[in-house]
């Protein structure tokens, strides 16, 4: 008796959908549009150029679009000359203050997603509250308490507060980094009797290259930009280079082009930090968006 084997058919792949190219005209608004939202994002940093080049005779607002009839780099040489101290006092207080953060950040972080404590989300919400305390509201209270305490005005005591506030939004970018980590590896160090320390500085740590760039380029930025403590905590003589430069544009005779000048000098450390690490920021951003 013959026998009918029976042949599955092929399983039908739908065929891949082409992406039709887009229309000349299409490409020509779209391009169009972003030129004009680049235009708007450099119209400032054009006026702030050109006035930084100009005689204090031609700093006028009437003139403000308009490019140096006479070139001088006079401003650019008095904003170095009463920036600079305070330039090195804000890399003084933005680099240690964003590293030591960072770290209790990742340890907190690290504690918060992995290590299933009583009231953990309670701890959390507590770290989450103070990243929407606003500054103006603890000022006076912190500045008594720095005085209580002995803690003198300048850089070691803006130090001790930057690291402060900026644990919670540290510790939430950690915590939504290390909660993308595999649990895989947490199974296996607990198999190989490593505890909570041990599992944190042998595997934690070498994978968190990624939550450590975005909170060390958000500090850094926070830090270096903050006035409102500093203006509080510091004098011109030991702050940092917001109050120098609040210094150098005040007063009614003011020097705009030296003004300027400060203001692109001040600037520039920051757009330095975005321009070379802008790519891993935006990808330790997405490093915890999704969990693995």
């Amino acid at each position: 008796m013959a026998t009918t084997t029976l042949v599955a058919a092929p399983e039908q792949v739908p065929p891949a959908r082409t992406r039709r190219p887009s229309s000349p005209v299409a490409r020509g608004v779209r391009y169009g549009v972003l030129l004009v939202f680049l235009v708007m994002i450099l119209l400032p940093a054009y006026v702030l150029f050109v006035t930084s080049l100009k005689p204090p005779a031609e700093t006028s607002s009437a003139q403000a679009w308009l490019l140096p009839q006479e070139w001088t780099t006079s401003g650019w040489r008095q904003a170095w000359d009463t920036l600079s101290p305070s330039l090195w006092r804000s890399f003084a207080l933005a680099i240690p203050a964003s590293i030591m953060s960072a770290v209790l950040g990742s340890m907190n972080g690290f504690v918060l997603s992995r290590w299933r404590f009583p009231r953990a989300n309670v701890v959390f919400a507590l770290f989450l509250f103070g990243m929407f305390i606003p500054y103006q509201a603890i000022m006076l209270p912190l500045v008594e308490l720095t005085g209580t305490l002995g803690l003198p005005n300048g850089i070691a005591t803006l130090i001790v507060v930057h690291t402060v506030f900026g644990i919670p939004i540290c510790t939430l970018i950690f915590r939504n980094y290390y909660a993308s980590v595999p649990e895989d590896l947490m199974e296996a160090a607990r198999v190989d009797g490593a505890g909570i320390w041990r599992a944190y500085t042998q595997i934690i740590l070498p994978l968190s290259a990624p939550g450590f760039v975005v909170t060390l380029i958000w500090q850094f930025t926070s830090v270096w930009n903050d006035f409102l403590f500093a203006i509080f905590l510091s004098t011109t003589q030991n702050g940092p280079a917001t109050i120098a430069l609040q210094a150098l544009a005040g007063g009614q005779l003011s020097n705009y082009s030296a003004s300027m000048a400060g203001a692109l000098i001040v600037s520039a450390p920051t757009l330095v930090v975005y321009i070379v690490l802008g790519r891993y920021f935006i990808g330790g951003l997405m490093a915890g968006s999704v969990k693995g």
